[in-house]
């Protein structure tokens, strides 16, 4: 494309697209980068919506053509085809024929009562004498469940709060096969959730919340599929106590709390008497008396005043005048008690003599 204005285009922001292709075979744009807006990297990613992330197609045709409605259908079908092309214009007091169905919902489509024909989102047109359009919805809904009371295992009676999150995928038996999907969900919860807590103790429900959701979740799942309904989840909010089981647990919570700490307190006991048998073993040790006695004896050195202090003989080995004064005393023990056995004086007679000798 040529232009008499050169710098214009020049100038202008010019769009990069990248094209991917497509289920359906058609280019469908993976990022487009355009100039002048900021980036990051220096490349602006655009992620286009995907088919399969958009709202499935429920469009089909059942068709009607061999179905015969005789006469009178057929006079129906004509005005209705007659009226309805007169109203599509605004001034003409007749229906309009154009209905719209809204994104995430489907639209049924009857003749004299009789389904044939589901159409997505968008502008349908349907004979006003003939026929008629009933609206399903199939997003993600929620139920809260209204609480009830239900009685444990062990005889427990709770109150519990749950909700369900569910959606269509069979509008067609959504809509002719049951009456009320939402009240038939609800009592079908209530129910399971009954029973499965009714199988459990109360300590397994408090516990086990999670795994009590999942098995009321595959027994609801299993009726409602029938019904043209897909549960996401089913959530137990809440458990909710009478005031006596309220005290009662706490009863036992805080006795539970005193058995832990004064069973802590016991062991601690246990454990100092152990350390401290070990450290009178070792504090018994002749190792370790004589560690202490010296270290008495420095004490008493380092105050002021003469003293007296009896050493034991056995304090040191180390000490050579320990040593030579332990085997003459063991010696002249020795003599006396040959000499009085030689003589045969006794030990006080010859201790007698020996010290009118040194007299």
């Amino acid at each position: 494309m040529t232009s008499t204005n050169g710098d214009t285009l020049k100038n202008a922001p010019v769009a990069d697209t990248e094209f991917n292709m497509d289920s359906d075979g058609h280019n469908s744009p993976a990022r487009q980068n355009v100039a002048g807006a900021p980036k990051q990297g220096g490349i602006i990613t655009v992620q286009p919506l995907r088919r399969s992330e958009m709202q499935p197609s429920y469009a089909q045709n059942l068709g009607l053509q061999d179905v015969n409605h005789g006469f009178y259908g057929t006079f129906i079908n004509c005005i209705g085809g007659c009226a309805g092309s007169l109203g599509q214009f605004p001034c003409c007091p007749f229906p309009n024929p154009f209905k719209q169905v809204k994104q995430g919902s489907v639209g049924l489509v009857s003749r004299f009562g009789q389904f044939y024909q589901s159409v997505d989102p968008g502008l349908v047109k349907i004979n006003p004498c003939s026929e008629s359009l009933r609206i399903v919805d199939v997003k993600i809904q929620l139920i809260t469940v209204p609480q009830q009371r239900v009685t444990t295992k062990d005889n427990v009676s709770l109150e519990l709060d749950s909700v369900i999150y569910w959606h269509v995928s069979n509008p067609y038996r959504a809509a002719f096969g049951i009456q009320d999907v939402k009240s038939s969900l609800v009592e079908r919860a209530q129910t399971t959730l009954r029973d499965v807590v009714g199988s459990r103790t109360l300590q397994s429900v408090i516990s086990d919340r999670t795994e009590v959701a999942r098995q009321v979740e595959e027994i609801v799942e299993g009726v409602a599929e029938k019904w043209g309904v897909s549960i996401e989840s089913i959530l137990i909010k809440d458990i909710v106590f009478s005031r006596e089981l309220q005290e009662s647990l706490s009863s036992a919570a805080t006795q539970r709390r005193i058995g832990e700490s004064k069973v802590i307190a016991a062991r601690a006991e246990v454990d100092a008497a152990r350390l401290m048998r070990q450290a009178a073993d070792i504090l018994a040790s002749p190792a370790a008396m004589q560690i202490r006695q010296l270290e008495s004896l420095q004490a008493m050195a380092k105050t002021s005043g003469s003293k007296v202090i009896f050493v034991p003989m056995n304090l040191t080995d180390s000490g050579s005048s320990n040593k030579q004064f332990s085997q003459s005393s063991s010696a002249t023990a020795a003599d006396s008690s040959n000499a009085a056995s030689g003589s045969g004086m006794s030990l006080t007679e010859m201790g007698q003599i020996q010290n009118m000798s040194q007299m």
